[in-house]
């Protein structure tokens, strides 16, 4: 994203909210910069992430309005700065404010991942809307802003989704009704100070197949040829996903994530190219044995704050 969304575009807003809220910016470090930019302002205790698109506008007062519940039930999350009126806009754009989390020793494991979805899956659904599960519909939205997308691809992504969309709203008929995390990866735990592991990013966060949350280690594993993962997450949380009937449709879900993550990134990065070429492909040709590589370990011009986030 450039222009009014750049790095630079999103540094100045996040001095506009520190300003707000009347504590100094010096210090800041940029954490993530993919949908939000994401700011850690260590000295004041806070975390300033600012959605990068007028489309996530709504998105940040459902992830403010979740987070305070969260907080009344005690659920294992990330918890909003206190005393702060949320959310905070300035110049057009829309920020929340959370508390910051240190970084600390142990980092959380898959095995922490486990832990956390058992006691975050069995929380009462929130009494009031939360989206249906529908990767589909983000990936839609992805493609609609792409620059950089070959025709042929575009076309391809375009009937993968028409192909899956179907399958997974009948998906949601059946399924039992759960909260889901909707993107459970061990990038998004942080280990409190108290040694307490909760999670954090809930933009994806929805109503769905709990199963959902148990698929990216599996995918993974498989795509990355990592070994160890997925048995460490089926024993920690008690159940192995590729067992499940649906297990096919949520892999491709993932995979259909995994791919279209790159999309943004496609008019700015060779490496990037090159890494989303090669996973379409295994994809169009039925191949599970070519391995990718995560686009985190690829060098892009986005910097390490993006690198960091695009772990798959």
């Amino acid at each position: 994203m450039s222009g009014r969304f750049s790095e630079q575009a999103m540094t100045e807003a996040m001095r506009e909210v520190a300003g707000v809220l009347g504590v100094p910016s010096e210090d800041a470090q940029l954490l993530r910069l993919t949908n939000n930019a994401v700011f850690a302002l260590p000295r004041s205790g806070i975390v300033i992430r600012i959605a990068r698109t007028h489309r996530l506008r709504d998105r940040v007062a459902k992830i403010v309005r979740l987070a305070r519940w969260f907080a009344d039930i005690d659920a294992p999350t990330i918890r909003l700065a206190p005393g702060v009126e949320q959310p905070i806009e300035v110049g057009g754009l829309v920020a929340s404010v959370w508390e910051y989390v240190p970084p600390g020793s142990p980092a959380p494991t898959v095995e922490d991942l486990g832990l956390v979805l058992r006691e975050f899956h069995p929380l009462d659904v929130p009494p009031f809307p939360l989206p249906a599960w529908n990767p589909v519909d983000d990936a839609r939205r992805r493609l609609a802003d792409a620059d950089g997308l070959r025709g042929n691809d575009r076309d391809f992504l375009v009937r993968w989704c028409d192909r899956l969309e179907p399958q997974i709203a009948a998906l949601n008929q059946r399924a039992e009704r759960s909260l889901i995390h909707g993107d459970a990866h061990v990038g998004n735990l942080l280990r409190e100070q108290s040694g307490r592991t909760v999670m954090c990013d809930f933009d994806a966060t929805c109503v769905g197949p709990w199963q959902v949350d148990l698929v990216a280690v599996a995918v993974a594993e498989e795509r990355f040829a990592r070994t160890g993962a997925h048995e460490t997450l089926t024993t920690a949380y008690g159940c192995d996903v590729t067992s499940d009937p649906s297990w096919r449709l949520l892999r491709e879900a993932r995979e259909l994530k995994m791919i279209v993550a790159a999309v943004p990134l496609l008019a700015a990065s060779e490496e990037v190219t090159a890494e989303f070429d090669r996973r379409l492909h295994s994809v169009r040709e039925d191949d599970h044995g070519t391995r990718w590589t995560p686009f985190a370990d690829l060098t892009t011009p986005t910097k390490n704050a993006t690198r960091r986030r695009l772990t798959y």
